[in-house]
C-alpha cells in the first residue's frame, strides 16, 4: 500500500515556512560583509522600527527563541527568592523545561486556573494573599500569554486590569507574545494599547510563528528594568555573531505591516476552519476562536484514521481535545482537504 502523504499544515504555526518578505530580506542581507554582534545596520533598523510600531522609546533585544525571550526577560525582573504569577497552562509553565526557574536561579511560578486560559485578577490576588511574609517567595511579577495557550485573546480592558493589579501590588508585568501579532489582529487595537499603555513592562514579541525562520524580540517598555540586559543575553548564548540574519527577516516582517497581514490571514483561516468543521462535519469548537487556534473534541477512532491519512496534529487536553493551528500560509485547499477527510471518515 502506498504510504500516505504526511501533512503538517495544522500541527502548529511553527511548521509553516518562511514568508516571502522575510526570505527576500534575508537574501538582501546576505549580499555583502557586515559588522558582527548586532553592530550591523539591519539590527539597528529593527530596533528603530519596533520603537515606531509601539510609538514609544523602548529597549529592544533580538534573541533566537521564544523560550529564551520569556526566560531571560523574567530573569531580568526576578531574583531567586521571587515569584511569578501565571496561568497553569502558560507556556512558561508547561513547555519551557523550567527555563524561567533556571535563569532566575530559583524563582517560583505561582499558578492560576481558569477555563479560558486567561488570568483572573481576583484569582491572582488570592495567590498573593496566601504568601507568608519572609517565609514564602516574594511575588515580583505576573506573566500573561497574549494570545493564550487556548487561543483566546485578552481585550484591552482585560490587559489594563492586569496592569492595574500589578501596579497595586508593586509587581512587574510580563507578556508572552509568541502570538502577539495574532492578538493585535484579533482585537484591532494599536500595539501600544495592549502593551505599555496598559502597564506591560516587558514583552516577548514573537516572529517565528508569524513567518520567520527564527528570532524573537524582547521589548522593555520599562527601560529601568533592562539595565545590563545585554550581558544576560550574551551569557545565555543568544547574542548572534551574525545578528543581521536575525534582524533582516524581522525588517521584512515589520515593514509595510507584513506581520499584521500574516496574522490576519492566520486568524481568518482559523475562523473559516472552525465554521466549516461545525457546518460540514458536525465538529464543535471547545474554546472561542479568537486567534489562529481551533480546539475541537475528536474521538480516538477518527483521530487514528486521520493520522493514517497523513494528518499530524496534537492532543492538547485529556481526554479528547485536539488543537488545530493555522498559519500565514494556510490555504483554502488545506482547509478543504482536512474537512473533506473528516467528513469522509465520519
Amino acid at each position: 500500500m502506498r504510504a500516505a502523504t504526511i501533512r503538517h499544515q495544522f500541527a502548529s504555526d511553527n511548521t509553516a515556512g518562511i514568508c516571502p518578505e522575510a526570505w527576500t530580506a534575508l537574501e538582501q542581507a546576505n549580499s555583502a560583509y557586515a559588522p558582527s554582534y548586532g553592530e550591523d545596520e539591519w539590527t539597528a533598523k529593527v530596533c528603530e522600527r519596533v520603537r515606531e510600531l509601539f510609538d514609544t522609546d523602548c529597549d529592544v533585544y533580538l534573541v533566537f527563541t521564544g523560550t529564551g525571550a520569556n526566560a531571560l526577560g523574567l530573569a531580568q525582573l526576578c531574583q531567586p527568592f521571587h515569584g511569578v504569577i501565571c496561568h497553569e497552562r502558560a507556556h512558561i509553565q508547561t513547555d519551557e523545561a523550567g527555563a524561567t526557574e533556571f535563569y532566575t536561579g530559583g524563582a517560583k511560578l505561582f499558578l492560576t486556573k481558569t477555563n479560558d486560559g486567561k488570568i483572573d485578577p481576583g484569582e491572582a490576588e488570592k495567590l498573593f494573599a496566601q504568601q507568608v511574609e519572609l517565609h514564602g517567595h516574594m511575588i515580583r511579577a505576573i506573566s500573561i500569554a497574549q494570545a493564550t495557550e487556548f487561543g483566546t485573546v485578552y481585550t484591552p480592558a482585560e490587559v489594563e486590569a492586569i496592569g492595574a493589579f500589578a501596579r497595586a501590588y508593586k509587581m512587574l508585568f510580563h507578556m508572552d507574545g509568541a502570538r502577539f501579532a495574532n492578538a493585535v489582529a484579533s482585537v484591532g487595537s494599536a500595539p501600544k494599547t495592549i502593551t505599555w499603555k496598559a502597564g506591560v513592562d516587558v514583552l516577548s514579541f514573537g516572529g517565528t510563528k508569524n513567518g520567520l525562520a527564527a528570532g524573537e524580540i524582547v521589548v522593555f517598555f520599562n527601560k529601568q528594568a533592562s539595565h545590563d540586559f545585554q550581558y544576560r543575553v550574551k551569557q545565555a548564548g543568544h547574542l548572534g555573531s551574525k545578528m543581521r540574519f536575525l534582524g533582516a527577516p524581522w525588517l521584512g516582517l515589520l515593514n509595510r505591516d507584513v506581520w499584521l497581514r500574516n496574522a490576519q490571514h492566520a486568524n481568518q483561516a482559523a475562523s473559516e476552519l472552525a465554521q466549516r468543521l461545525q457546518k460540514e462535519a458536525d465538529v464543535e469548537k471547545v474554546f472561542p476562536v479568537e486567534s489562529n487556534a481551533v480546539f475541537v473534541r475528536l474521538h480516538d477512532e477518527l483521530v487514528n484514521d486521520l493520522h493514517a491519512r497523513g494528518w499530524r496534529f496534537y492532543k492538547f487536553l485529556e481526554p479528547d481535545i485536539y488543537r488545530l493551528m493555522c498559519s500565514w500560509s494556510t490555504t483554502e485547499e488545506d482547509i478543504s482537504m482536512l474537512v473533506g477527510d473528516i467528513v469522509a471518515i465520519k
